[in-house]
């Protein structure tokens, strides 16, 4: 793995001159740490198993800027950790994906999410695969492959999908990076967090087995769980763009953003006021909705919301919204505030994350009188969809596997055999 994304920069840019199909496996704009795992680990695995000879170069693009990846915090501390270093990754600023479909040179693969922005909407005829674990929006025709499974982490279809290669493809760098990314996405395999299913189970017993050298689940989450929450040094507008999503309708643009602070920390924050005001500013939003999170001992969530808006009628709008929702109930409860402008709760329902907070604010902002706008990214970046805090889709019914039977059936392909042949 090492190797691969060192040569990666040399070998796209050879490629390019030859004028040679350029294969580029790409996540999400969130760029969290399941998709930047992802895309590394699929891209190196077609890159060592694509037929030969092999006109395309394989590429993993982590898709922000640059000058964004120092605040995904869990995915440089595991990368440094592991011997790959951020200058040799390549950001989605640093290649002309545009240029490179528009010469006919450009193949695209989607890791960790299957529908892309607005703004990429040309590329749409360049994607040959995607590989993804929240429920499926966009129907996609042949000749484009797509996998999309309802598990804890993309990095699980990512290790099923190395298992089921040739033997010794599978190196340590790789497995440690999976390893890890799965463990923090599925909060430790642990079930009351409701995140993890028995096939990400099944895989990081898959690389324990295989590699027995890795760290201890524990020590590994523990680590990676620190990194991430760790903001200290983070400014307000760094913290609220950390994990921001933006939804909007012909009137109003709002901004939701994962905090990873607790919620009266937060509010006690030096100068927050003028913070909030300066980051709503500059970007358009007429609003903010703070969605922190925090876990105890047994990795329960905590979560409390903070909604704020100069505009008193889109606050008490926004307020009410939450305050009454049904599908699902937040069953908040009120909260002081420092500041008159900012509402803030507890919210008692700790399993509803941002993915389903998000249909509320947008039925409320439908409700001003404009249909409500699709979820959008914008410039820069927002930074991670986190699995801290924004849930994977697995309040889906998953079905009833017992956690060893779907091992068996992932060591069976992992060997070469067949799910239902005899031991």
């Amino acid at each position: 793995m090492e190797q691969f994304v060192a040569g990666s920069r040399a070998a796209l840019q050879e490629h390019i001159r030859q004028h040679q199909e350029i294969h580029v496996v790409m996540g999400n704009e969130a760029c969290d740490l399941d998709s930047t795992v992802s895309a590394l680990a699929l891209a190196y695995f077609l890159a060592q198993t694509s037929p030969a000879p092999k006109a395309a170069v394989f590429v993993p693009v982590l898709n922000i800027p640059r000058a964004d990846f120092a605040l995904r915090t869990e995915t440089t501390f595991l990368l440094r950790d592991r011997g790959v270093p951020a200058s040799s990754l390549i950001f989605r600023d640093e290649i002309d994906l545009g240029g490179l479909h528009h010469a006919g040179l450009l193949s695209l693969t989607l890791v960790d999410h299957h529908v892309l922005p607005g703004a990429d909407a040309a590329l749409e005829e360049a994607v040959v695969e995607v590989l993804d674990h929240r429920p499926l929006e966009k129907d996609r025709g042949p000749p484009c492959q797509v996998t999309v499974e309802p598990v804890g982490s993309c990095a699980t279809l990512v290790t099923e999908r190395i298992l089921q290669g040739p033997p010794g493809v599978l190196d340590r760098t790789t497995a440690s990076l999976l390893h890890g990314t799965i463990l923090l996405d599925c909060i430790n395999l642990s079930p009351a967090a409701g995140k993890v299913t028995p096939r990400d189970v099944a895989c990081v017993s898959l690389l324990e087995q295989r590699f027995p050298e890795l760290p201890a689940r524990d020590a590994v989450f523990g680590a990676l769980q620190a990194a991430k929450f760790d903001v200290t040094g983070l400014t307000t507008e760094q913290m609220l763009r950390k994990d921001l999503k933006v939804i909007s309708n012909d009137e109003v643009v709002v901004a939701i953003s994962g905090v990873f602070e607790d919620l009266e920390i937060f509010l006690l924050r030096p100068g927050l006021l003028q913070d909030l005001e300066a980051f709503c500013h500059s970007r358009g939003y007429a609003g903010l909705v703070a969605m922190t999170v925090s876990f105890n001992e047994c990795h329960e969530p905590t979560r409390k919301l903070a909604v704020y808006s100069p505009q008193e009628p889109l606050r008490s709008t926004l307020c009410r919204a939450l305050e009454e929702a049904t599908t699902p109930s937040l069953l908040l409860q009120p909260l002081p505030s420092p500041w008159p402008c900012v509402a803030a709760y507890a919210q008692g329902n700790a399993v509803a994350a941002r993915k389903k907070v998000l249909p509320i604010l947008r039925a409320a902002l439908g409700g001003l009188g404009a249909a409500g706008g699709p979820e959008e990214e914008v410039v820069p970046p927002p930074t991670p969809m986190n699995s801290l805090v924004e849930e994977c889709p697995l309040a889906q019914a998953v079905p009833p596997l017992c956690p060893q039977d779907v091992l068996e059936r992932v060591s069976r392909i992992a060997v070469g055999q067949p799910p239902g042949s005899p031991k």
